[in-house]
């Protein structure tokens, strides 16, 4: 499908693996020039785009060095991609979610996606570009194991909309993406199963089941990209502070 990015930069964090890997190949196959920031290479990310920075997106300097080098790079910013996020231990509830697991989790998921926007947005409003930020599907429904990472999610989603309330009139487009489960080491690792008494293929096939997805498989980081990248695109030049869901029918109603 063609379209209109061809010629395009765009930044894309969390890039190594998963959601953001995918967008990178789906942006890069569009034509557009990507830089992805990472904190480890991987072999996948280096085969799909020449451009990439390894930075640690969860410390205040990390966003802003990636942008850097981006501007350095390519002149400017036309897309901006905030994936990386994740990375949060499961707690048994809230009393037992310290404070520096609530800590980790807004920097790695919220303070993230601020200071990368923040260092972008003069050439984004330049070039009246967008953003795309990856949300989840526990900003709508709240995980109690989870509640440090819903939290920032939910703040992020938040963080969109005010920012597309703001620089939209200035031609900047800013959306954010939450998917559901999505099919990705985090969920195929055999560490996991393991801990569950099962195989990762096993644990995989149950995941639908267990979590209530109505069409009965887990999310594909293909379906994330592909949705990021009809957003980044002048295609739906209407879709503005919004927050879709792919989470196959999990949040069913909200």
């Amino acid at each position: 499908m063609n379209l209109g990015l061809s010629g395009k930069t765009a930044v894309v964090t969390g890039a190594g693996h998963g959601i953001g890997l995918a967008v990178v190949r789906a942006l890069t196959a569009e034509g557009v020039q990507v830089l992805g920031g990472t904190r480890t290479m991987s072999g996948e990310l280096e085969a799909a785009t020449p451009h990439v920075v390894l930075a640690d997106l969860a410390t205040p300097d990390g966003p802003a060095t990636l942008i850097r080098h981006a501007l350095d790079r390519f002149g400017g910013v036309d897309l901006l991609v905030n994936n990386v996020g994740g990375g949060v231990k499961m707690a048994s509830g809230f009393l037992d979610t310290d404070d520096e697991t609530w800590q980790r989790a807004v920097e790695l998921n919220l303070f993230s996606a601020v200071r990368a926007t923040r260092a972008a947005l003069p050439s984004l409003i330049e070039r009246r570009g967008a953003i795309v930020n990856i949300g989840s599907v526990n900003a709508r429904l709240p995980d109690p194991h989870l509640v440090h990472y819903s939290a920032a999610k939910a703040a992020l989603a938040g963080l969109g909309k005010a920012l597309a309330a703001e620089f939209g009139p200035r031609g900047v487009r800013v959306n954010t993406v939450s998917p559901g489960p999505v099919r990705t080491r985090i969920w195929t690792s055999p560490a996991l199963a393991e801990s569950l008494g099962t195989t990762p293929e096993e644990f995989v096939a149950k995941v639908p089941e267990m979590m209530g997805l109505t069409t009965g498989r887990m999310v594909e980081a293909e379906e994330v990209a592909a949705m990021v990248v009809l957003l980044l695109s002048g295609a739906v030049p209407s879709a503005v502070g919004a927050d879709f869901a792919i989470d196959a029918g999990m949040a069913k109603g909200l």
